[in-house]
């Protein structure tokens, strides 16, 4: 029998002329014969195991998902009033919203490579809302957006950003993708009105089923339809589950809509009707529309201090456990647990706050909605061009771009929450320094409806037992700082108090 050729031995071409040629690529994987062609290999589609019916589908699937934030983020900050009783133009604010989420996700696919979209990140917009501009003016208060980015963007090439999340033990981070799981499979069920705080009833519980203790009206039999549609199609193993599903329960929304007697309200913020229009001009009025160092003229730089480090947690460490989520529900971290190309991913991240900034629409961040598209087999930044020029395409087509409602969205994210929930197996459960930090990075992030809150207590939590079991050595510094400014996070009020500024 004859000795197998050794696949790392020179091939000899035609002329007699030895040409190398390598067993594998860069990404571990064989080179097919001809190669992958050149768009293929700028994304190493193949080389992650995707394709790119895959990249476009888990594009489309991350912007159905977010899309909302085109209506929710004008109707945050434009229902706020700076300290003059100005509001911001809605049709600007959408224009504002969708430019920064093209631009910042298409960079990111290119920069990045990584199938992670931005946009407006909420939270930060509401924190921009309700106590930036109520101390000074809408320009004045993007300004402090643009500080918090540029600040940002200077952690991110002194190399402290990438630092502090390779810190990180790995049963935090992957406590940061099943506590991200619950969280953005609860914003489904919250959203879809499946579940629903109880209105002044301050001595029940803070939640409940439907608006009345029990499921009522057609669009929570629409979210319900679809989140069936959806676990269905997934374990059928259907190609483009999450977006069928959306589309499909889009399609029955518009119907039952048109043909049922239901009140605009009970949809939330989109109703799935068909617009009379289907394109609008895009009003750039904002862009550019904002103060560097306006809000010293009217708030005190303490404050100002304490502001921009509210901030600057929030975008940071919502990133990381953003980054570090979709990346690994993609199979995309390595050995060590790393991102790869992290640094160029922060800092794209970064810029993406002081974009945000300068063109109104409150800091832009990575969006944990991405999943969705990881969900549906993006692996690649390909997959964040397509999303990104989706909302490229929504600047002229708001009107049909919002036509989703929450109800068709949801089940995406209800679904993307039990793939990310299923990373719990790999917690270590029996040993309660990585149990209890563990456990309170999960339970927190959807009881707060916060991403930063869960990985705070994570990280207090863990830096504390650590010590009183004598292991406080085995803590990086890195996590030592981290630790102690969320304590300070936590204890900000108390703080503030205590240095007068209240």
């Amino acid at each position: 029998m004859p000795d197998r050729p050794d696949p790392t031995a020179p091939v000899r071409g035609t002329e007699g002329a030895v040409a190398p040629e390598p067993a594998v690529s860069a990404e571990g994987v064989p080179p097919e014969r001809g190669g992958p062609g050149a768009v293929d290999r700028f994304f190493s589609v193949s080389a992650r195991g995707s394709d790119f019916g895959r990249e476009i589908r888990g594009g489309f699937a991350t912007f159905f998902t977010m899309a909302y934030i085109l209506v929710l983020n004008p109707i945050i900050l434009g229902s706020a009033e700076d300290k003059f009783g100005n509001h911001l133009s809605a049709p600007q604010l959408v224009t504002a919203t969708a430019l920064v989420a093209a631009v910042t996700t298409v960079v990111m696919g290119l920069g990045g490579n990584l199938p992670l979209a931005l946009a407006a990140g909420l939270g930060i917009n509401a924190v921009t809302a309700y106590q930036l501009a109520p101390l000074m003016s809408w320009p004045d208060a993007m300004g402090l957006i643009v500080i918090e980015g540029l600040l940002i963007c200077v952690l991110v090439v002194t190399g402290l950003r990438e630092a502090i999340m390779y810190a990180i033990p790995a049963s935090l981070k992957q406590a940061i993708s099943v506590g991200i799981g619950l969280f953005i499979a609860f914003i489904g069920f919250i959203d879809a009105g499946f579940a629903t705080r109880i209105p002044g009833d301050t001595g029940s519980v803070p939640v409940q089923l439907g608006a009345t203790g029990h499921l009522s009206g057609w669009p929570v039999l629409v979210f319900c339809l679809g989140v069936l549609l959806t676990v269905a199609l997934l374990a059928r193993g259907t190609k483009g589950a999450i977006l069928i599903s959306i589309v499909v329960t889009t399609v029955v929304a518009v119907v039952i809509d048109a043909v049922a007697d239901i009140a605009p309200t009970a949809w939330g913020l989109t109703v799935p009707a068909v617009p009379e229009d289907l394109m609008a001009a895009p009003d750039f009025g904002l862009i550019g529309s904002f103060s560097l160092f306006g809000a010293f003229q009217h708030v005190g730089v303490l404050t100002i201090v304490l502001l921009v480090f509210t901030l600057l947690l929030s975008d940071f460490f919502d990133t990381m456990g953003t980054v570090v989520g979709v990346s690994h529900e993609a199979g995309l971290l390595d050995e060590d647990g790393k991102v790869p190309h992290l640094g160029r991913v922060l800092l794209i991240d970064g810029a993406a706050a002081v974009a945000g900034g300068a063109a109104s629409a409150s800091s832009a961040t990575s969006y944990v909605e991405s999943a969705a598209g990881v969900g549906e087999g993006a692996r690649t930044g390909f997959a964040s061009l397509v999303t990104g020029g989706l909302f490229a395409v929504a600047l002229f087509l708001t009107p049909l771009a919002t036509i989703v409602p929450a109800q068709a969205a949801a089940p995406a994210l209800v679904a993307v929450g039990f793939m990310l929930m299923a990373q719990v197996r790999h917690i270590d459960w029996e040993k309660y320094e990585i149990a209890v930090p563990a456990f309170l990075t999960i339970a927190v992030m959807p009881f707060t409806y916060s991403i930063t809150n869960g990985i705070g207590a994570g990280f207090v939590s863990y830096v504390v037992l650590k010590t009183v079991l004598g292991k406080a050595k085995e803590v990086h510094w890195l996590l030592w700082a981290s630790a102690a400014l969320f304590a300070v996070y936590f204890a900000v009020d108390p703080v503030e108090q205590l240095l007068g500024v209240k």
